[in-house]
């Protein structure tokens, strides 16, 4: 059995050639200046990143076990729990370990960089292969399509994990509204780039702005959440405010934040990790513990707030409810 490397950096999903670019190009700045390269790199690794765990083998079954489509919001006591009783991760925990590289590759860094994103006045163009294409505002949106709040488990590539009650409304609301014609096979989502706001954007390491895509099954699924706020709260700048998408049995980078664009479309999209890691990161990235990164192992993650690690699950704990999307494809090669 292959050993898979376990000593990533946790605050990294960066693909390996794009890293090994960016550490060649530190290297060499840390030269021009009279610096030693090693103390260069260690000045650059973000900061308190968690420990790596060592992940059990790739053989190990994972417990499965079914979702409901509407958790239940609250359990005995008051406390938020998803529908498996796992108890939902503090306000704090969600809101101060972020990823989103349009601001800081530190995840702890994030939310002082994003504090001052303005988001007033946001608007959502929904257009491509549909018949009624509009532009919404905020107020738009929460009048036509509500808000409910959805306890998921959020599952990152990078094998930590959350559990996060969002409040938002089915995307296949908005999408029913304006109407995809025949020839709409799937939709592509595009986030903010503005690099005056989103320091992050000036990296010419990535394919600005973030976009991301979904078949359209998918996104119709009732799963498939366009998020507002969490907690009851309106959604932070640094969870991906004013809007963002919650696939919560794919890897947390499939759930696109600030989306200011969504496209009905006929060709399959070209997310910003397929173009950077075209061998790391899949269409799909549905989460699948008997899958390895090429990297590091799937097989287990690290609930942000608990020390020990825990067996991941199938689509993260929704195959009942989403296996049925996907009857007859190889998840291996369909990654």
């Amino acid at each position: 059995m292959p050993v898979y490397k376990s000593d990533i950096p946790s605050s990294e999903i960066t693909a390996e050639s794009v890293y090994l670019s960016r550490r060649k190009l530190m290297r060499a700045g840390a030269m021009a200046l009279g610096i030693a390269g090693s103390a260069a790199l260690a000045a650059c690794a973000p900061a308190a990143a968690p420990k790596p765990q060592t992940p059990q083998k790739e053989d190990v079954a994972p417990t499965q076990a079914p979702g409901a489509t509407a958790p239940t919001p609250n359990a005995a006591g008051g406390e938020k729990r998803d529908e498996l009783g796992d108890a939902a991760n503090s306000f704090q925990d969600i809101t101060s370990y972020n990823n989103y590289y349009e601001f800081s590759t530190d995840k702890e860094a994030v939310a002082a960089y994003a504090k001052d994103f303005k988001t007033a006045g946001w608007k959502v163009e929904v257009g491509g292969l549909v018949n009624k294409p509009k532009t919404y505002d905020l107020d738009d949106l929460r009048k036509r399509f509500g808000e409910e709040e959805r306890i998921y488990r959020l599952r990152c590539v990078e094998a930590w994990s959350m559990v996060i009650p969002w409040q938002g409304f089915p995307l296949h609301k908005l999408l029913k509204e304006v109407e995809p014609n025949a020839k709409a096979k799937y939709v592509r989502f595009v986030s903010a780039g503005d690099p005056e706001q989103m320091p992050g954007v000036r990296s010419p390491f990535y394919t600005w702005p973030y976009a991301e895509g979904l078949r359209l099954d998918e996104a119709m699924h009732d799963l498939t959440l366009m998020a507002t706020g969490l907690y009851g709260k309106a959604l932070p700048n640094q969870n991906g405010a004013p809007l963002r998408l919650a696939v919560p049995w794919k890897y947390g980078f499939k759930s696109i934040k600030a989306v200011v664009k969504i496209e009905l479309v006929e060709e399959q999209p070209t997310s910003l990790w397929m173009a950077a890691g075209p061998g790391e990161y899949g269409f799909y990235s549905n989460v699948n513990p008997k899958k390895p990164h090429p990297r590091w192992s799937q097989a287990t993650e690290r609930r942000i707030g608990e020390f020990s690690r825990r067996r991941t699950l199938m689509f993260n704990g929704y195959e009942s409810q989403v296996a049925g999307l996907y009857t007859g494809l190889d998840l291996d090669v369909n990654y």
